[in-house]
């Protein structure tokens, strides 16, 4: 019996995060059970200019390769996914992504919320989400849209983030099932991988 209530009905993970999200997400990515089932999704505030060495970083450490997808990529199992640098990324009905360069939200492109939000119109309760650390509150809505269509939510314990204003509009903004520290969620997610197995 998993301690985190898990069951596997599950059909995708979204992770957000901002300023100090990196070393969490280099974490998650390098504990990942080899053959994690679902895809992971992952929208991270970045430099727009950067385009090089972000994704290669993640997927020196990751146990799966991490890619950024192309307009209309269908979205695979197993995969991990990070939005490109100044596209915002949504999620479609299809099970694949949608790329734009529409106006910035919340002063950022990608926006978190968007690819939350959408990932939680598509997948509803099968959708779990992860917000990190992060220094403004995108992410808060996205959070809410998951909560209010059935998703389970998790954001990163306050006390542990670099800067605890993304996770802590989160939980002003809507029910949040787990408060976990990176190691934690790290564990929920091999939790996870066992329910499949």
């Amino acid at each position: 019996m998993s301690k985190f209530n898990l069951n596997n009905s599950y059909k995708a993970v979204v992770i957000g995060g901002s300023a100090g999200s990196f070393q969490g997400v280099v974490k998650i990515l390098s504990q990942l059970p080899k053959g994690f089932p679902l895809p992971i999704i992952m929208c991270l505030h970045r430099l727009k200019h950067v385009r090089n060495g972000f994704v290669e970083a993640l997927s020196i450490k990751s146990v799966v390769q991490v890619t950024e997808p192309h307009d209309k990529e269908n979205i695979k199992k197993g995969n991990v996914y990070l939005a490109p640098a100044n596209y915002h990324m949504s999620v479609e009905l299809g099970l694949y992504f949608a790329l734009s360069t529409e106006e910035m939200v919340n002063n950022s492109r990608p926006a978190i919320d968007i690819t939350l939000g959408t990932s939680a119109f598509v997948y509803k309760d099968k959708l779990i989400g992860i917000l990190l650390s992060g220094a403004n509150k995108d992410g808060a809505l996205g959070m809410k849209n998951i909560h209010d269509r059935g998703g389970l939510t998790i954001v990163q314990e306050p006390s542990e983030c670099m800067i605890d204003t993304m996770p802590r509009a989160a939980l002003a903004a809507t029910k949040i099932d787990h408060v976990l520290k990176v190691d934690q969620i790290v564990e929920f997610l091999k939790e996870l991988d066992k329910q499949y197995r």
